[in-house]
């Protein structure tokens, strides 16, 4: 990276905890072990990591999956198209799926993923984004849970990255060039 970059934060580890807490709140009365948890990679990781821990402590071990898809690649917007990079390897047919995404922007990758999920068999399609961003979305399909109403920016932290750096910050940053 030749450019300085300002990391300014946004919200804290703690926050972060809390919000996720509240999510496995509203989760848990409408999920079991049979749903399956899909992560859009690479973003989600952490999220994904906190909210099933959150979620096994209320008693509900859902199956994990992956599904990896990008529109953003190492740029600051995105491409407005999505890139499938690695598809499911599980059998959706017949089961609910909950689809976990970091921030919720343009909307066009959660609607894929959820798209994906459906023409896979899925019976029952919910998603969550951790930070959600409005005034982008216009006509998409809204997350059905959110943990955390995002300003304007280029999120980093909480695994959300820029070129593959800062998905490690505990805490969630506007990255400004």
């Amino acid at each position: 990276m030749s450019e300085a970059l300002d990391i300014a934060p946004l919200i804290s580890a703690q926050t972060i905890e809390a919000r996720v807490n509240a999510l496995a709140d509203k989760l848990s009365p409408i999920m079991s072990d049979d749903w399956i948890v899909i992560a859009l990679m690479d973003g989600a990781m952490v999220f994904a990591s906190d909210l099933l821990r959150a979620l096994q402590l209320r008693g509900i071990n859902p199956v994990f999956e992956n599904l990896m898809l990008s529109s953003y690649g190492d740029n600051l917007r995105s491409a407005g198209e999505v890139k499938v990079i690695k598809d499911f390897s599980r059998d959706l047919s017949g089961r609910s799926v909950l689809i976990l995404d970091d921030v919720f922007e343009t909307g066009l990758t959660l609607a894929t993923a959820a798209n994906m999920a459906k023409a896979a068999g899925a019976m029952h399609v919910k998603s969550c984004v951790f930070a959600y961003k409005s005034g982008y979305s216009e006509g998409m399909t809204q997350p059905d849970f959110k943990g955390w109403d995002a300003p304007d920016g280029f999120l980093v932290g909480y695994g959300m990255d820029f070129q593959g750096r800062f998905r490690g910050l505990p805490y969630i940053a506007d990255l400004r060039p």
